[in-house]
């Protein structure tokens, strides 16, 4: 160490007054001598790591002045310094090349429409949730599964042998024995329940032969459209797993309960627009319905949808958009079956409506929905009213942990399946079961 820097050190460090550390430093400094208090260490960083990216550059605007024209190489063919980059034409090839095409602007396609069509897909999310549903489809809401649902179950007869043990164990497949990871995944996981559940159900076939006459079908398409007052709607997207069947499941609600509808007022959303968070576009299809099946297909009619919730990794919805994006889906599916039916024109009350399940479900709480269609008429608030029956948040069973929750050395939930509830089981069994008994 020098001895300038050793001696402005122990000024610094010594019980000196503060007048007499300044006056120091500046004799030390007009010596040109160098004082550091405090050891410092510098690190060689490059810029790429310390400064920011620089933005890219604005390609630069080209004026062109007539007389002025700058001299190009392009007619020497080859570079020259000096000269100034000539200016080609595209190229436009003789064939269809989809690697180079540019669509055309929105106005100038052949879709284009002036007014707007407002779009729900698979990633809408409902600010209001289920009242901003029940507002576009004309719906009245019930809440509960239907009584005569419910009751089927309630026969021996229509329960599976040892339907507890075997549900626990599906449970514990799901969560516990499909996995070799400390916490499985929750879109595996929700994914292995359902299928465990229904291949449950579906051992009930020899004693139900209508269970023989459905068929599962994943991701098909979905496309339906309809006017709610002066407004287009329309529903895209895939069904994440359908069960079709090839009888229509019967109506829940008689023709008394269906004309009851009528006195039913309508929520008001306001000052809430109903086509809040929807997509709005102007190239479309007026005319847009598809169930995703062939004209010949042998099971047609929409059973039961089935939804999982988180499915879409990059996506989520909470548990009020979730169970409005059931009710949706469930509505369009049905809508598609009755554009098919009775044809889009002219808008009018069903003489036989059409009814569709849903069960949505993250793995542990499950939404169960029964949806009617009682008309297609949505010009406005008044007459006939669709239905749903809505039985929400219901959990199959409390906890499935791998290891025990330890808190302050007392545990607090043990390892394993706990809080396992049959009835909940019951709702899904009593749904699949519906049409079969």
């Amino acid at each position: 160490m020098f001895p300038e820097t050793s001696r402005c050190v122990t000024a610094a460090l010594s019980p000196f007054s503060k007048t007499a550390v300044l006056k120091e430093l500046r004799r030390f400094f007009a010596h040109g001598g160098v004082c550091r208090l405090q050891p410092r260490r510098h690190f060689g960083v490059s810029r790429r790591l310390t400064a920011k990216v620089p933005p890219p550059r604005k390609p630069r605007e080209r004026v062109p002045i007539p007389g002025l024209e700058m001299i190009d190489y392009g007619e020497r063919m080859h570079y020259v310094p000096g000269l100034a980059k000539p200016v080609n034409p595209d190229w436009e090839k003789d064939f269809k090349d989809p690697r180079y095409y540019k669509s055309p602007p929105p106005d100038k396609m052949p879709l284009s429409k002036e007014k707007p069509c407002y779009v729900f897909n698979q990633r809408s999310s409902l600010l209001e949730g289920v009242p901003q549903a029940l507002c576009l489809t004309k719906t009245k809401l019930i809440p509960g599964l239907p009584p005569q649902l419910l009751s089927a179950v309630e026969n021996p007869a229509n329960q599976i042998p040892d339907q507890d043990e075997r549900v626990q164990n599906a449970i514990k497949h799901a969560r516990f024995w499909d996995t070799t990871e400390e916490r499985p995944d929750k879109t595996k996981y929700s994914n292995t329940l359902l299928n465990n559940l229904m291949h449950l159900c579906a051992t009930l076939q020899s004693s139900h032969p209508a269970i023989g006459r459905r068929m599962l079908a994943e991701k098909c398409s979905l496309a339906a459209t309809w006017k709610r007052g002066e407004d287009l709607f329309q529903i895209r997207g895939q069904n994440s797993l359908l069960h079709s069947c090839m009888d229509p499941l019967p109506v829940v609600s008689g023709k008394e309960e269906v004309a009851e509808t009528a006195d039913h007022v309508m929520q008001s959303l306001y000052p809430v627009s109903p086509t809040i968070d929807l997509q709005k576009i102007y190239v479309y299809k007026e005319e847009m319905n598809n169930t995703g099946f062939r004209d010949d297909y042998p099971y047609p009619h929409v059973h039961t949808l089935y939804i999982l919730d988180g499915d879409d990794t990059n996506f989520s919805l909470r548990r009020e958009q979730f169970r409005a994006k059931i009710l949706m889906f469930a509505f369009g599916n049905a809508l598609a079956r009755a554009h098919k039916l009775y044809g889009t024109q002219p808008q009018h009350v069903l003489d036989c409506p059409i009814t569709v399940q849903a069960v949505g479900t993250n793995g542990r709480i499950f939404q169960f929905l029964v949806f009617q269609l009682n008309t297609t008429d949505f010009s406005g608030d008044d007459g006939i009213k669709n239905q749903a029956w809505l039985d929400e948040d219901a959990e199959l069973y409390d906890f499935a942990k791998v290891r025990p929750l330890i808190k302050k050395k007392q545990v607090k939930v043990p390892a394993g399946l706990a809080g396992y509830k049959p009835e909940i089981f019951n709702k899904f069994l009593a749904m699949y079961l519906h049409g079969a008994v």
